[in-house]
């Protein structure tokens, strides 16, 4: 059975709640106190959200270089989290391949930061 096949059905309101926002990486560095490998990110999300930071184990595909500059997708909803001594403000999305290694959830197309999904 697959996993969404075992997740249970939301309605329309749930997936609102959840609020999906596009951000372009502003800056990326290693993020050496972090259990697993990690980036820290800053990520802007427009005006009327600014600029959050996060913690992300994307280190398998990407190098700090290739993150900046790059849109990504965000859960820009959830609680501060505390992550060593990094406050994560945002939860950069991404899917794991074969491998287990996380590739970033992108837009296909240039899209203003803070756009949200829908």
């Amino acid at each position: 059975m697959t996993e969404a096949a075992t997740a249970p059905t939301i309605g329309w309101d749930d997936f609102q709640r959840v609020e999906l926002r596009v951000g372009r990486v502003l800056s990326a560095r290693t993020f050496p106190e972090a259990r697993k490998p990690a980036y820290v990110l800053e990520v802007d999300f427009g005006p009327e959200i600014g600029v959050r930071r996060s913690s992300a184990q994307i280190t398998d595909l990407y190098t700090p270089e290739s993150l900046v500059g790059r849109l990504v997708v965000a859960v820009v909803n959830f609680p501060p989290r505390q992550i060593g001594p990094l406050m994560s403000q945002c939860l950069v999305t991404g899917f794991h391949d074969a491998q287990g290694r996380v590739a970033l959830c992108v837009p296909d197309a240039d899209v203003p930061p803070g756009t949200r999904l829908l």
